[in-house]
């Protein structure tokens, strides 16, 4: 058992008794428990942890490398850069990506990159919650569409007999890069097996005009309808080109649909991104971070300013997207996404918090704890992080990042 004595939670002073991996007890007067470890947290202020819904965690080791490209242009590039990737790098760059993860605060992340059982082996050791998906990308070439199909039933197997806390999930790339034979087997095996499905949806004009070119006039959310691919099981990343009838679709079927501000400017993918329309149609709107290579980091905080920041600007209205919606963005929605009660601070939930270093400049003034961390601070308060009752950091220091540096410097090396 841990006790977080005097921590600043919802604005006033709390303990919070951690149990079995699970918040046991909230009380605003002090609680006695002679067994457990007692941390004192004057100073400091107790959040969610963050869910990161959209990754491709290991491309972290990729950051930079081809700039001020869009996106087809940058894909072509990396597609051949990872071309060359092996299961070290994929291992010591999911490894180098949760190090960033967890001192910006997240706890769990829902991931699409290559060579995933590394990935998750990765993400476990580090004391992260990853979600893991087999990738279905077969640019419409038969024989590696039934390859894939064998390799993705074999990795299903294995991942019956792995230890932890790991979800596995299916991926299908998008719809420029699946036939649509696999399409539909990917989602049929996962929904035969209860698995989630991850896919990139309208990502970029260009991607909603040639749908609607190859598909007799179907948008990608109508193309994809049509293979009966929309319900609450699937995480749609980007979600970006939507016209009022995709958004009825994905909101009638309860699509969660992740909002990835950073790569979408970056790439100038767009910013207009629906918000208000997705949420009151009924679909369940995320956040995530994508790949480092384009975002070009791992830190959510940042995400969650950029996405509020440009959704007020382009409607031009201050009163969108507000604080608390943008933190369950960011929480508690992601956690509904991937079935975990989590993402938020209440008595039974999953112990996945971070602890915030109140005690500067940042937070003088009366405004909520949550306000100036968005908009004033920086992860770089983010002094100890928990995952399910387990420290994953402690006064901003992981177990063993010098070697993940160390490593990572290694691998890179040898690729380029």
């Amino acid at each position: 058992m841990i006790l977080l004595q005097n921590i600043l939670h919802k604005g006033s002073p709390a303990h919070i008794l951690i149990d079995g991996g699970r918040i046991a007890r909230i009380s605003p007067t002090p609680i006695d428990v002679p067994d457990a470890e007692k941390v004192d947290c004057s100073g400091k202020a107790v959040i969610p942890g963050f869910v990161n819904m959209h990754t491709h965690a290991a491309m972290i080791m990729l950051r930079g490398i081809h700039e001020d490209l869009i996106l087809y242009d940058w894909l072509n590039h990396i597609w051949k850069i990872e071309a060359k990737l092996d299961r070290d790098f994929i291992y010591w760059g999911t490894k180098l990506a949760c190090l960033e993860m967890i001192k910006s605060g997240t706890t769990t992340f829902n991931d699409q990159y290559w060579h995933c059982p590394h990935a998750c082996r990765a993400a476990m050791e580090m004391g992260l919650r990853p979600v893991i998906s087999f990738i279905f990308l077969d640019s419409y070439n038969h024989e590696l569409m039934m390859r894939q199909r064998e390799a993705c039933e074999r990795l299903y197997r294995r991942t019956l007999d792995w230890e932890g806390d790991f979800r596995f999930a299916i991926s299908i790339h998008s719809l420029y890069t699946v036939s649509e034979e696999n399409i539909l087997w990917a989602a049929r095996f996962a929904r035969e097996r209860g698995l989630k499905i991850h896919l990139h949806l309208a990502e970029t004009k260009m991607e909603y005009d040639d749908c609607l070119k190859a598909h007799h006039g179907l948008t990608p959310t109508e193309y994809f309808n049509s293979l009966g691919i929309w319900g609450p099981d699937v995480i749609a990343a980007h979600s970006l080109y939507l016209n009022p009838t995709d958004i009825r679709i994905l909101g009638e079927h309860r699509v969660n649909c992740v909002h990835c501000i950073n790569s979408n400017l970056k790439l100038s993918s767009g910013y207009r991104f629906r918000y208000n329309e997705l949420r009151d149609a009924g679909a369940n709107v995320c956040i995530g971070t994508d790949g480092a290579a384009s975002s070009n980091n791992m830190d959510i905080l940042e995400h969650m300013k950029n996405s509020a920041m440009l959704q007020k600007a382009w409607r031009e209205d201050p009163r969108q997207m507000p604080l608390d919606q943008l933190f369950a963005c960011a929480t508690v929605n992601g956690a509904r996404a991937l079935d975990l009660d989590s993402g938020e601070i209440r008595e039974g939930a999953l112990a996945d918090l971070s602890l915030v270093d109140i005690d500067n400049s940042y937070f003088l003034s009366p405004a909520p704890v949550e306000a100036n961390l968005v908009y004033a601070a920086h992860s770089d308060v983010i002094t100890d992080v928990m995952v399910a009752g387990k420290w994953v950091m402690r006064s901003r220091r992981v177990p063993g990042e010098e070697e993940i540096l160390t490593e990572a410097r290694k691998v890179l090396s040898q690729i380029r």
